[in-house]
């Protein structure tokens, strides 16, 4: 390879990469785009909101309903049409005029039309313009709603990871404690300062144990599954949960002297939404007495000739303008059974508007009292783990020094156990029940 090729080579490879790094550079940032390095509470609801498909396709919705009413509305601009024929005709028509047979038209005819038309009054197009704003609010409220549902599961989907995580954990612990006793068993009957039956009972517990390890393992599997499915993320990539429990544990007050005011809430805004084009219905189909009046006219070209080379050589235009009013007499009373029909879907809103705010402050009082009573559950459970803890330290020393009996050590093991998988339970349930009352009294707005 000579110098002057070798150039032209390397000129061609710099191109080459140059054209393909804005390509490259582009696509990485896509790809990275998806993934969440750390999923914390927040981070995983905002990739929920973003990429749930139930939310795409509710976004999707507000846009088909922009472009409905886009082409609602259009008919009010005046509507503009060409129409072009040509037409040989085999055999004319013949009349008798005068006794005489005489041949009506031209072999060959064509025609081309250019018309216009433009409504001035319809209650179509009146209804369309009045309620443009409502029907895309209703849309948009539709959309709210699904996030608002889905922040509410999300955050309960990740709560409970987090109590099944702090379960595994427990289990864990549980677990070394238990191996260590199991230890202390064995080598006691080793030496002859006790039977068999405390080995066996160490290591029954532990079988026990480690079972419930694997089965809350598993569970955390389906569980993460679930939260994976409400945000959409890849399934390819892991899900790295990641957490603080002392900031959990800050975030479990809220004021419980607050009442529920059912306005707040996303369902009395769409019911709300909803009264006002029912209104609007009721006036659409009174409408339906007055007549309708639009303007049109056209321009027509002709041409008629017997010789088709000769068609176009000569035109007999015409042209009209005109107003088309058009009034409904009567209709079997079909106007007045819509009209009734209208006002009746109205009234049953309002009545579906009074038993959302009775539901409402039911729902509201279910929901704080849950939360109360989990407040009360979760203080008392968070005693008795430190109580538990103290007791089995206490116990395995007495049973160390052969004043305890081993089945008092299980027992307290047990009891300890029950009292950290309670307690973190307890603290999932509370601000599950948050939540509750958050979404019960409208606080949660999208």
């Amino acid at each position: 390879m000579n110098q002057y090729q070798s150039s032209k080579y390397l000129h061609f490879c710099f191109m080459g990469l140059f054209y393909l790094l804005p390509i490259l550079s582009f696509a990485q940032p896509q790809q990275a785009d998806t993934l969440l390095k750390e999923v914390t509470l927040k981070t995983a609801v905002e990739y929920a909101v973003k990429r749930q498909p139930l939310i795409q396709q509710s976004l999707i919705d507000e846009q088909i309903t922009a472009t409905q009413l886009k082409s609602r509305l259009a008919d009010w601009y005046p509507q503009l049409n060409f129409n072009y024929n040509i037409q040989h005709n085999f055999l004319l028509q013949k009349s008798l005029f005068a006794g005489n047979l005489v041949t009506l038209g031209q072999n060959n005819t064509s025609a081309a039309q250019f018309s216009a038309s433009q409504y001035l009054f319809n209650r179509d197009l009146l209804l369309a313009k009045r309620t443009r704003v409502d029907v895309r609010l209703q849309a948009q409220q539709a959309t709210a709603s699904n996030k608002i549902d889905l922040v509410v599961n999300v955050s309960k989907a990740f709560y409970d990871i987090l109590s099944t995580t702090q379960q595994i954990k427990v289990a864990a612990e549980n677990i070394t404690r238990i191996e260590r006793s199991l230890k202390d068993a064995f080598n006691q009957f080793q030496a002859g300062l006790t039977d068999k039956t405390d080995y066996k009972r160490a290591t029954i517990t532990l079988n026990n144990s480690r079972a419930s390890l694997r089965g809350n393992e598993e569970l955390l599997k389906a569980k993460k599954e679930y939260l994976r499915a409400l945000m959409n993320y890849p399934e390819k990539y892991t899900l790295n949960i990641v957490y603080d429990t002392l900031q959990m544990e800050t975030e479990i007050g809220m004021d419980t002297a607050l009442t529920a005011d059912y306005k707040l809430r996303i369902e009395y805004r769409i019911l709300e939404t909803q009264s006002r084009l029912l209104q609007a219905n009721i006036k659409y189909n009174k409408w339906a007495y007055l007549p309708t009046l639009s303007a049109n006219g056209a321009y027509n070209f002709n041409f008629q000739n017997n010789d088709f080379t000769k068609l176009y050589n000569a035109n007999y235009p015409n042209s009209y303008v005109a107003l088309t009013l058009g009034f409904p007499i009567f209709q079997g009373g079909k106007r007045k059974f819509n009209i009734q029909q209208a006002q009746l879907e109205f009234k049953r809103n309002e009545w579906e508007i009074v038993n959302l705010e009775n539901s409402v402050n039911s729902v509201y009082a279910q929901a704080l009292a849950a939360y109360r009573a989990n407040l009360e559950n979760y203080t008392a459970l968070k005693e008795n783990v430190s109580l538990a803890k103290e007791v089995y330290d206490v116990i395995q020393l007495q049973y160390r020094s052969g004043i305890k009996t081993y089945l008092e050590v299980i027992t307290s093991e047990t009891d300890l156990r029950t009292a950290q998988i309670n307690y973190y339970t307890a603290i999932y349930e509370l601000l599950a029940s948050k939540l509750d009352v958050k979404k019960a009294s409208g606080q949660i707005i999208y």
